[in-house]
C-alpha cells in the first residue's frame, strides 16, 4: 500500500460529515473544552518499539492547574475499524497492560472492562484531595496489537497527543526508539498535527533521527488545543517487529463455543452413566401393576408430579366406592356447568398419604361414614396449595423406585452447574466479552432444566415401569375382540383402569374403543346429558374432569407493572485526557 493511500487504513469510528463534525467540536470546545481548568506547559512521550511486536509509552505532563482539581485522567481508544489492503474491514482491538504512575494515586480499567468498552481510562488523583498550581505526572504503559503489517513494510502509526484531550498543549517533544539492531532513515518517519483528516507533513516539528532514536521538537510558535491532534507514522522495514498472532484464530474469537460444548458433553455423560434408566423391554400387560394407584403409575411413567397424575385419582375412588361424581347443568344463560363431589366413605387406612393429601383438601378432616358434599367450583383459587403440597409428597414417597446414588449425582449436578455457570460468565467476560459471557446464561438454564430428568430407576422401578409401559401400549393398541374377552373375565375393567388411562392422557382414546361394547357406564358418575350411553359419559366426563383440573390449579392473579498517506487523528491511540 502506497503512502498516500494510508489514511484509509485506519478509520477511528468517525463516520460523521466533515463540517457537520467540525461545528459539533467547536461547540465542545467552547462549553467543555475550556473548562477543565489546567494547561500543558510541557508534553514529553517517549515510546520504545521492542522486536516482540510491542512497545512501551512513557508520558509526561507538566501542567498548571488554574482551579482546585484532584487530578486528571487518560482515556486511549482501544478499539478501531481497519481497512486492509485488499478493501476488506477488519475489527481491530488494541492491548493496553503494565499500566503505572509513578508516585501518584490512580484507578485504571482492568482488562475486561476494556473488552466491554471501546476505551481504557486511567484515573489519577485523590479524591480526598484537591490541588492546584504547577504539577507533573508520568504515565507508563505498554501496546499490543497496534502495528500495521503489510507486504512491503510495517506500519507503527500513533496519536502523540489525541484529540480528545481538554487542554491547551503548548510544547510537546516526542521520541521514538527503533528496536535493538533497526536502523532508520529521516525520510521514513512522518509527523501531523492539527485538525482532523490533515494529511500534509507538519511545519511545527523539527524532527531528527541518531542511533535508531528518531526525536521531534515541537517550535516556539506551537500551540494545540481541543480537538486537535498530533500523529506519527513511522514506516519500518519488513521483520522488525513480530507478527503477534494467535497459534489458533478460531479459539481466540471463538474459544468459548469450544467450552459451552464441552460443558454440554460433560452433562451428558454424567446423565448417561448416573441418570439414563436401564434399558427395560415393555411386556404386555392388560391390568396395571399391583399395588400401584393411577397418581403413582402417572409419575413413573415420565418421572413427574403432573396435575393428571393426581386428578386420576377421582375416577380411581370412583370405582371403588369411595365417591361419587355429579356434573350440575349451568344455570341462567350466562351460568357455567358444576361437578359435585360426594365423600361415600373414607379412605383406606394404608392409602398414600398423597391420596390422603388431596382427599382432605376436598372434603376435610373429619372422617365420619356420613355422606360429605363439595362442589368443584368452590376449590377456585384455593385448592392449588393443597394439590402442590400432594405432588411433592407424591414425588417423595416415588423414590422407592429410584436409584439413591442417581439422586445424589442430580444434586451435585445442579451445584456444580450453578458453580461452573458463575465462573465461566466472568472468565467469558474478561477473555472473550459481554457477548460471550451472556451465552452462559441460556446454557445453564437448559442444564438446570435437564437435571430434572437425571433420575435413575432401581431394579424394582424397572420392574414396575416394565409393566406400566405395556400396559400403557395396550391401552393405544387394544382390539375390540380382546377387550370382549377381558370385559367377560372382569366386568368392571373399563371402571378400574379408566384412571390409568387419565394419567396417561389417553382416557378419550381408551374410553373411545368401549362405546361399541354395549356395557353401562360407571354408577358412579351422574349427568343432565340425555340418555347415558358410553358415548355421553366419556364426552360428559371429559368435560367435568377437565373443568376440575382447571379449577384445583387456579391461584390468585397477581398485579404489577412493568504526505507520508497519512493524517492528523489517522492512528491509533485515540482518546484524550481531562482534569476531574
Amino acid at each position: 500500500m502506497s503512502n498516500n493511500t494510508i489514511i484509509k487504513k485506519v478509520n477511528l469510528n468517525f463516520q460523521f460529515n466533515k463540517k457537520l463534525f467540525l461545528f459539533l467540536f467547536g461547540f465542545l470546545f467552547f462549553l467543555k473544552g475550556f473548562s477543565q481548568g489546567f494547561d500543558v506547559n510541557h508534553c514529553q512521550v517517549d515510546i520504545y518499539i521492542n522486536e516482540d511486536g510491542y512497545f512501551d509509552v512513557v508520558e509526561n505532563y507538566d501542567l498548571n492547574f488554574t482551579e482546585y482539581k484532584h487530578g486528571i485522567y487518560r482515556n486511549i481508544q482501544v478499539k478501531y475499524d481497519l481497512l486492509t489492503e485488499d478493501g476488506k474491514l477488519e475489527k481491530r482491538r488494541i492491548k493496553i497492560r503494565k499500566i503505572d504512575v509513578p508516585s501518584h494515586k490512580y484507578q485504571a480499567d482492568p482488562d475486561f472492562v476494556q473488552k466491554l468498552s471501546n476505551s481504557l481510562q486511567i484515573k489519577i488523583g485523590d479524591k480526598n484531595k484537591t490541588i492546584i498550581g504547577p504539577q507533573h505526572y508520568q504515565i507508563k504503559y505498554r501496546v499490543y496489537n497496534a502495528f500495521l503489517f503489510e507486504d512491503s513494510q510495517i506500519r507503527f502509526y500513533w496519536n502523540i497527543k489525541p484529540e480528545g484531550w481538554y487542554a491547551v498543549f503548548r510544547q510537546l517533544d516526542f521520541t521514538v526508539h527503533l528496536p535493538k539492531g533497526v536502523t532508520g532513515d529521516i525520510d521514513t518517519i512522518f509527523v501531523y498535527s492539527g485538525n482532523r483528516g490533515i494529511d500534509t507533513p507538519s511545519n511545527d516539528f523539527e524532527v531528527s533521527y541518531d542511533d535508531g532514536v528518531y526525536t521531534a521538537k515541537s517550535g516556539p510558535n506551537f500551540l494545540s488545543v481541543p480537538g486537535q491532534s498530533v500523529t506519527v507514522l513511522l514506516n519500518l522495514p519488513l521483520g522488525s517487529v513480530k507478527e503477534l498472532k494467535p497459534w489458533w484464530p478460531f479459539w481466540t474469537d471463538y474459544g468459548w463455543t469450544l467450552i459451552l460444548g464441552a460443558m454440554l458433553f460433560a452433562f451428558y455423560w454424567v446423565w448417561n452413566k448416573y441418570g439414563k434408566d436401564d434399558r427395560v423391554v415393555a411386556t404386555t400387560s392388560y391390568f396395571p401393576p399391583s399395588g400401584v394407584d393411577p397418581a403413582m403409575a402417572g409419575f413413573l411413567i415420565d418421572d413427574s408430579a403432573d396435575t393428571p397424575d393426581l386428578i386420576s385419582l377421582i375416577p380411581y375412588w370412583g370405582a371403588r366406592g369411595i365417591i361419587k361424581m355429579e356434573q350440575i347443568p349451568k344455570k341462567g344463560w350466562f351460568g357455567k356447568d358444576d361437578t359435585k363431589l360426594t365423600r361415600l366413605r373414607p379412605l383406606p387406612v394404608d392409602a398414600p398419604k398423597y391420596e390422603e393429601t388431596i382427599f382432605r383438601g376436598l372434603f376435610g378432616i373429619g372422617s365420619g361414614t356420613s355422606e360429605k358434599e363439595v362442589l368443584v367450583s368452590s376449590l377456585v383459587d384455593s385448592f392449588y396449595t393443597t394439590m402442590n403440597s400432594a405432588k411433592m409428597i407424591l414425588k417423595d414417597q416415588a423414590q422407592i423406585y429410584y436409584d439413591a446414588q442417581a439422586k445424589k449425582m442430580q444434586t451435585k449436578t445442579v451445584i456444580g452447574v450453578l458453580l461452573l455457570g458463575v465462573l465461566l460468565f466472568f472468565v467469558f467476560l474478561f477473555f472473550w466479552g459481554l457477548w460471550a459471557a451472556l451465552a452462559v446464561i441460556p446454557v445453564v438454564i437448559f442444564l438446570l432444566f435437564m437435571t430434572v430428568y437425571m433420575v435413575k430407576k432401581n431394579a424394582r422401578g424397572n420392574d414396575v415401569f416394565s409393566d406400566l409401559k405395556g400396559f400403557k401400549n395396550f391401552i393405544k393398541i387394544a382390539e375390540e375382540n380382546k377387550l370382549k374377552m377381558l370385559l367377560k373375565d372382569s366386568p368392571n375393567y373399563f371402571e378400574t383402569t379408566m384412571g390409568y388411562a387419565l394419567a396417561f392422557g389417553l382416557f378419550d382414546q381408551w374410553a373411545k374403543k368401549f362405546e361399541a361394547l354395549d356395557i353401562q357406564p360407571p354408577s358412579w358418575y351422574t349427568s343432565s346429558a340425555g340418555a347415558f350411553t358410553m358415548h355421553n359419559f366419556s364426552n360428559s366426563f371429559s368435560d367435568s374432569i377437565s373443568s376440575a383440573q382447571s379449577t384445583m390449579v387456579s391461584s390468585p392473579s397477581s398485579s404489577g407493572s412493568s504526505g507520508g498517506g497519512g493524517s492528523s487523528g489517522g492512528g491509533f491511540g485515540g482518546g484524550g485526557g481531562g482534569s476531574w
